[in-house]
């Protein structure tokens, strides 16, 4: 059996910075080649077929897949955090039962998101007033996506697992594999056999499905308590699951409210006509890159905690915290440096339409500069969840993030141009990053812990 101690060393133990460091960068890599699925899918739709089907594989697609799959995604977090903080304390029992109440749930969360996914497809383009020229497209790649979208969340869950154990470098492996096919079937499908965007939708689904299969089968090779038995994949345990589901339920709540502030931003860009939804869908092909990156320190602050606080050593915990604060804070200063000055080539990735690039650099040049301003909410919220409190983030973004953004959006004077729409992201951005850092700062948000913590 593998020795427990040892696996959970490299979070529990030794220098923080260089551990949290050591944890980033392979989840990095990883969701660098996720993001690659999408952004593969935008470059070779926007060269081949057009601005059109631009604006319907990449713009109120992406917005309605997040609002579905990001709920599930936010759901599964709390089975991350349950299988760290279990990890963390050295329970075998209960390590084993929540890796596989994990994967059970995320077969019956892939088959629901299938379901509701496709039979909702319509109603949400319609109800996010998607153009007529985009209307037909955009529901063809959704409805073959969400009848695949069981890899996606398998694979999520999976690989969550697998960093739970304090391993984020096999995730990385599988999704390079998936990405990889993801490309190649991208040119056979699009350029190769003019499947349009039928191909770019099956290209994602068959690397998706790739990456969930591979990931699968490496669980079922792991030894000891890391290792998954076929025979057990549809069973849960009714205690672990209603914690998974505590933990749990509120990040996908705020997710959900995320997705839907997104939904009315996306909204309000469609208003202003194909050109700046094509913008708005190639920004975020580069936006990526930063939520790429600080959702990475995210993960890897959720884990670290996670392991920590199921270990005792609440000191450790919070001083991770600081110093992932720091290093998450400098990254976003230099990535919104290189987006203001180099961002128009960014877009020429994607389009060679003159006006489609400046309307994207005026978003690009409201939104990067107050990059900053978000960091905290992802670090301070992920350090939250890795202690098991979601309630307050959520309640935070549900009030802070969703109702201002949609307060803003509900004013002429918020939305009369594509700047102003883009405001509200700064403004609601400010507002919830004072909120976490009154809250995390005030509060003993590890609990009692502290008095018995050490590093």
């Amino acid at each position: 059996m593998r020795d427990v101690q040892k696996v959970s060393n490299g979070i529990t133990e030794g220098v923080i910075w260089k551990q949290i460091l050591l944890f980033f960068f392979p989840i990095l890599f990883g969701t660098l080649f996720l993001t690659l699925y999408n952004t593969v899918d935008a470059i070779i739709v926007g060269q081949f077929l057009g601005k059109e089907a631009l604006a319907a594989v990449s713009g109120g697609t992406s917005t309605l897949t997040n609002l579905i799959i990001g709920f599930f995604n936010g759901m599964a977090s709390g089975a991350t955090v349950v299988i760290s903080q279990f990890y963390g304390a050295k329970d075998e029992d209960k390590v084993k039962k929540s890796l596989h109440t994990a994967i059970a749930l995320s077969l019956f969360f892939g088959l629901v998101i299938s379901i509701f996914g496709y039979l909702l497809t319509n109603p949400m383009l319609r109800l996010m007033a998607t153009p007529d020229d985009i209307f037909p497209l955009a529901s063809t790649y959704l409805h073959i996506y969400f009848i695949g979208a069981l890899g996606l969340v398998v694979y999520n869950m999976a690989s969550g697992a697998l960093r739970a154990f304090g391993d984020s470098k096999h995730p990385l492996w599988f999704l390079v594999i998936g990405a990889l096919l993801n490309i190649v079937l991208d040119i056979v499908f699009i350029a190769i056999l003019n499947l349009g965007v039928k191909g770019a939708a099956l290209a994602t689904v068959i690397s998706q499905a790739v990456s969930a299969v591979t990931t699968l089968v490496f669980l079922g090779t792991r030894k000891g308590i890391e290792k998954m038995e076929v025979k057990k994949m549809a069973t849960m345990d009714p205690i672990i699951l209603k914690k998974m589901l505590a933990i749990g339920l509120p990040g996908g709540i705020q997710s959900v409210m995320y997705n839907i502030s997104n939904m009315i931003i996306q909204t309000n860009v469609n208003s202003f006509g194909t050109d700046t939804a094509a913008a708005w869908a190639s920004y975020n092909k580069l936006d990526a890159v930063f939520w790429m990156i600080v959702n990475a320190f995210g993960v890897s602050i959720t884990t670290f905690v996670g392991q920590n606080y199921g270990a005792g050593k609440i000191k450790r915990a919070k001083k991770g915290v600081i110093e992932c604060l720091g290093m998450t804070l400098i990254t976003s200063l230099l990535l919104a440096t290189l987006y203001i000055k180099f961002g128009r080539y960014g877009f020429m990735l994607f389009t060679n339409d003159g006006s489609v690039i400046e309307i994207g650099m005026k978003i690009l040049l409201t939104i990067a500069p107050v990059f900053i301003v978000y960091v905290p909410i992802e670090v301070l919220s992920g350090a939250l969840r890795g202690a098991g409190r979601t309630l307050v983030p959520t309640l935070f973004t549900v009030f802070g993030i969703c109702g201002v953004r949609i307060i803003w959006l509900s004013t002429p004077w918020g939305r009369a141009s594509i700047e102003r729409v883009m405001l509200s992201y700064a403004i609601s951005w400010t507002l919830v990053t004072l909120l976490f850092f009154i809250y995390y700062f005030s509060s003993d948000v590890y609990g009692e812990k502290t008095q018995n913590s050490s590093l």
